[in-house]
């Protein structure tokens, strides 16, 4: 690297190291930025040399790019924004901290793929899904697919691992030359009912899907998921356990799987590794408080509540909702989320935005009690299982009481 580049890659990781030791945070965003104002392109220059894979979606970024982390480690040591900080600053500061690693895998907001695509001329590209998020300063669906589209028409020789169930996501992919297709079912379906190429009505029957007017359809997946195994393109079956809960999470290791063979990571020898994933920067992190066995989860849109709701215990459970910059400020997002799952459990709920929450739960008819604090939840609710789902940051809030739990 030139001798700005190496200046700044310093600084970066000196100034991460002392954010950890401060209890500031993790140092994922501050040692990027301070590295990035002194090197403009520090990026691009931590990036080269590496043969590189981006993850990026709506739902599921996190814990797909750990997962594809522990596959593509197979092959030696990999570089990893494992705390979720998914932006450029981000990315720099898990380069720089790595130091030299033949292989990187990063988590990449759905706005900067083609920011971070542009600096890190990456290998292999992953489409996980798109839906509604934080629509108060993010785009509409359509509108982030077509984003999606033209990036990677600028970028022809990315090896791209598309999401076959997702019509948003196949709209994005389909003209890419080079594309390997994974079906990891997709159980929200309320963005995707028209089609993003011509805007006639979207079809489906049981997993199939197609415009009625174009020729945009599901194309046929290379890797799907069966039962609590994944089925690769030559027809065999490989069962994944995991330490982490959801169906939804057996089709993220079928998408760890697809991107790592990318690299030349053959299923067999992967497979066993995702097994070593058991939380991902807190989330699914159980920890013992009070004789309480805590288990948290975050869900910060319609899609991933549905999946959320999926993962849960029948056990009382904790909703916090807070609408802070990162969350998005506009809560009606929360009335496309059917709460009724939770009906039949002791519900308490907490958070900046208790009271939105509360009215929401009113018109599905759940009961539930506001407490102020985690700490009020924790002592309101029997010995046993307590499951948290939160929003980002009251999520992060709730991370912080109990330590920075990973």
């Amino acid at each position: 690297m030139p001798l700005r580049a190496k200046v700044a890659s310093s600084v970066s990781r000196t100034a991460a190291a002392l954010s950890r030791a401060a209890g500031r945070g993790d140092g994922s965003v501050i040692g990027g930025w301070i590295g990035l104002k002194i090197d403009p392109d520090l990026l691009a220059h931590l990036a080269n040399g590496r043969a590189i894979a981006l993850v990026s979606g709506t739902n599921g970024k996190t814990t797909t790019t750990r997962l594809t982390a522990a596959a593509v480690g197979v092959l030696g040591p990999v570089a990893t924004n494992s705390y979720g900080a998914n932006m450029p600053t981000g990315h720099t500061s898990a380069l720089a901290k790595a130091g030299h690693t033949p292989y990187a895998v990063l988590e990449v907001d759905e706005h900067y793929l083609a920011q971070v695509i542009a600096a890190t001329t990456p290998r292999v590209v992953a489409l996980l899904n798109l839906s509604r998020d934080q629509l108060d300063r993010a785009k509409e669906v359509a509108m982030m697919a077509d984003l999606w589209r033209t990036a990677l028409a600028d970028h022809p020789d990315i090896l791209v691992v598309a999401n076959a169930d997702d019509p948003m996501v196949v709209y994005a992919a389909v003209a890419s030359p080079q594309v390997t297709w994974f079906s990891a079912g997709q159980r929200w379906h309320d963005d995707s009912w028209v089609c993003p190429q011509c805007g006639a009505p979207i079809e489906r029957q049981a997993d199939q899907w197609w415009c009625v007017n174009c020729p945009l359809r599901r194309p046929t997946p290379q890797w799907t998921v069966e039962d609590d195994g994944v089925i690769d393109p030559r027809g065999a079956w490989h069962k994944v356990n995991l330490q982490i809960p959801g169906k939804v999470n057996v089709g993220n290791a079928a998408t760890a799987l697809a991107v790592a063979s990318q690299f030349g990571v053959r299923p067999t020898d992967a497979v066993g590794r995702l097994s070593t994933v058991t939380s991902v920067a807190g989330r699914y992190a159980q920890v013992m408080r009070d004789g309480r066995n805590i288990r948290l989860l975050l869900a910060k849109n319609p899609a991933s509540w549905l999946e959320a709701f999926d993962m849960v215990d029948h056990a009382p459970t904790l909703l916090s909702i807070n609408a802070r910059d990162p969350d998005g400020l506009d809560t009606s997002w929360l009335f496309d989320v059917d709460f009724a799952p939770l009906r039949g459990r002791q519900v308490l709920i907490t958070g900046d935005r208790a009271y939105d929450l509360a009215v929401r739960l009113e018109v599905n008819g759940v009961p539930f009690r506001h407490v102020l604090s985690f700490d009020e939840a924790v002592t309101s609710v029997p010995p046993g299982r307590l499951e948290v789902i939160a929003n980002y940051t009251a999520f992060q809030d709730i991370r912080a009481e109990l330590d920075r739990v990973n």
